[in-house]
Order: C-alpha cells, then sequence, then structure tokens
C-alpha cells in the first residue's frame, strides 16, 4: 500500500534528511587514500547517533552496519571492511537515518585521490540522471516517466542502468511502496500524488547493467568487472513540485 504523508510528516522527514545530508557533507573531506571503509563506516555510525538518530540500516533484515559502501565494481550492499581506499578508486557510501521515527536515505559517490577521466565522467552522468529523474517526479506523472528518464539520459552517453536494484517509497520503514526501476516506459506505473516521499536512486554502470552476487548474499557487482556508480536523494511529491529532502547544497543541519 502507498501511504501519502501529512505536511507535518514532511517536515519531520526533512530533519532526518537534513541530518543526513550534513553527514555526506562532511565526507567530503574524510574520503582521501588509505582511509578504510570501516572506518568511514564508524564516522557515520558516530555523527548519525550524536545527531540524536538512529542508523535505520543496522538490524534491517538482518544487515549489521550503519552504512553499505560499495567500491569500484561493487553496485551496492558493499559491507564495511578493513579495505583501505586507494588513488583512483570511487566509493558509494548509502544509509539511512531514523530522526524520531522519520526516515531518509541517500547515496553519494565520491571520487578517491586522483582518478580517471572516464570515472569521473561515470559520477557526473551518474548525478545528472538523477537530476533528470528528480524532474519527473511531479504529481500527475507515473513511475515509469522517472526510469525512462534515467534510462534514455544514462544509455545516451553510453552507459548502463542496473535493472537488479530499484527505487521505492521510504517513511515509516525504510523500503515501502512504490517499488520502479530506473528504467522503462513513460506513461506506465503508479500514479504519482500528492504525499507520496520515494527514493530515486540510479546506480549506472561503464559496462554491462548485469550484475552478480558475493557469496555474502548481500554485496552485488557488476559482472564485468566495470565501475558503478550510484546517486540517491530521499524526494517529497507536493502541489509544487519535488522537494529533495536529503540536498546537501543549501544550508543543513550539520553534526
Amino acid at each position: 500500500m502507498i501511504t501519502l504523508k501529512s505536511n507535518r510528516e514532511i517536515n519531520e522527514m526533512k530533519k532526518s534528511g537534513a541530518i543526513l545530508a550534513g553527514i555526506h557533507q562532511q565526507l567530503r573531506s574524510l574520503i582521501l587514500p588509505g582511509i578504510s571503509t570501516n572506518e568511514i563506516n564508524k564516522f557515520v555510525h558516530q555523527k548519525i547517533e550524536g545527531a540524536g538518530a538512529i542508523p535505520a540500516q543496522i538490524g534491517f533484515e538482518g544487515y549489521k552496519y550503519a552504512t553499505c559502501i560499495s567500491v569500484n565494481d561493487e553496485i551496492c550492499h558493499g559491507f564495511p571492511s578493513n579495505y583501505q581506499l586507494k588513488s583512483g578508486d570511487i566509493v558509494s557510501v548509502d544509509f539511512c537515518v531514523d530522526y524520531h521515527g522519520a526516515i531518509s536515505d541517500s547515496c553519494w559517490t565520491y571520487a578517491v585521490g586522483e582518478i580517471s577521466q572516464a570515472h569521473a565522467d561515470l559520477m557526473k552522468v551518474t548525478k545528472e540522471a538523477l537530476y533528470v529523474g528528480i524532474e519527473q517526479a511531479i504529481v500527475g506523472n507515473r513511475v515509469g516517466d522517472i526510469g525512462h528518464a534515467i534510462q534514455t539520459y544514462a544509455e545516451s552517453k553510453g552507459y548502463g542502468v542496473v535493472r537488479d536494484f530499484i527505487a521505492h517509497g521510504i517513511g515509516p520503514s525504510i523500503h515501502e511502496e512504490p517499488f520502479f526501476p530506473h528504467v522503462g516506459l513513460a506513461g506506465k506505473g503508479a500514479r504519482l500524488k500528492e504525499g507520496m516521499t520515494i527514493t530515486i536512486e540510479p546506480m549506472i554502470t561503464t559496462g554491462s547493467w548485469r550484475m552478480k552476487m558475493d557469496s555474502n548474499g548481500w554485496t552485488a557487482r557488476t559482472i564485468d568487472k566495470s565501475y558503478c556508480a550510484q546517486y540517491e536523494h530521499s524526494i517529497a511529491l507536493t502541489s509544487s513540485g519535488p522537494i529533495i529532502m536529503t540536498e546537501q547544497d543549501k544550508e543543513l543541519l550539520l553534526v
């Protein structure tokens, strides 16, 4: 069932989103060659709790960490580990914040040191694809309009769009209806209504969109070892257009 949120609920989700976005702002200077993904996870965990919030991913379907940290060919759900990032890596940090019951979700991809032009271009196109999708998140459209816009844009640039992991509704649980891919046909799927809160989170690759699973049962990676980037925002649909509740480039609650 798709739940429609009140203005009060959306305002609470904005507070949660501001905490999350503020932590992402701080990761920009933290993520450097030599840092381990365990250290990134610890930093995020401490910052969430320091803001009086809860790392919502811990315990979700048995997941153990505050973050998913995916490096290079990992698409998503990478486990934090002792791996030390090196110059040339790209790393996606995905986490959820529960602030007094209001949940937000956002992923961002970071360049580690000096990266290749090919991977810089991948990050640029993936971020642009996110905002192309958000432009379609307007009341009266359908979820297929979002996926179609993202797919059309990314594939026109020569990239693959992951099919196996999808966008979803959010709040009061991490994952709720509607569930929809970042590919598809315009005019198809659930109708977008005022009060819906959703994530949009394209995962874009330099090669094939096909994936394989690691033995841990969580981590997905590209089948051809091509690199993958992901950008994600939590969005509220209003009569005046989409509100990005996890936007980083504005005055935020820094923690």
